[in-house]
């Protein structure tokens, strides 16, 4: 029997962030964080809306997350992301000690990999990919219609 709340599934929540930064003209990645099978925070980019440059979705998430457990750690979380991470994001995933991050499209430009593989905890467990190719497609299409 598959399980229904599979990486999969909350991808597919994290998706729907993406689409609604899309909506709003923002850059479109989505996220949302996870405990015990429990969405916990959601957020999508808003650095045009907040003129914040520090508001990525995986900030945004985090800040929310904490706050609903009413600490700075969350052990016991996985963060779902469209994108891979940026080095700032994933210096603040680093020190919030996330357990699990699953992302969608990678990013060979700008993700944390290229430039800092050791920003994270280490026992932080990665996967990558987890419809991958829905979260590219929406970035591209997002970056085609803004060249136009």
């Amino acid at each position: 029997m598959i399980h229904p709340y599979d990486d999969e599934y909350f991808m597919k929540r994290a998706l729907a962030e993406a689409e609604q930064a899309f909506r709003e003209g923002e850059i479109p990645v989505g996220a949302v964080v996870v405990c015990q099978n429990k969405i916990i925070a959601r957020a999508y980019n808003q650095t045009q809306t907040l003129n914040d440059v520090t508001a990525h979705a995986e900030m945004l998430a985090i800040t929310a997350a904490t706050s609903w457990l009413g600490g700075k750690y969350l052990k016991d979380c996985t963060l779902y992301i469209t994108l891979e991470p940026c080095v700032m994001c994933a210096g603040a995933l680093g020190w919030s000690q996330i357990s699990r991050i699953v992302w969608g499209a990678s990013d060979p430009r700008r993700g944390f990999r290229k430039f800092a593989p050791e920003a994270l905890h280490p026992k932080t467990e990665l996967a990558e990919g987890v419809l991958g190719q829905e979260s590219e497609s929406l970035l591209k299409l997002f970056f085609e219609a803004r060249r136009g």
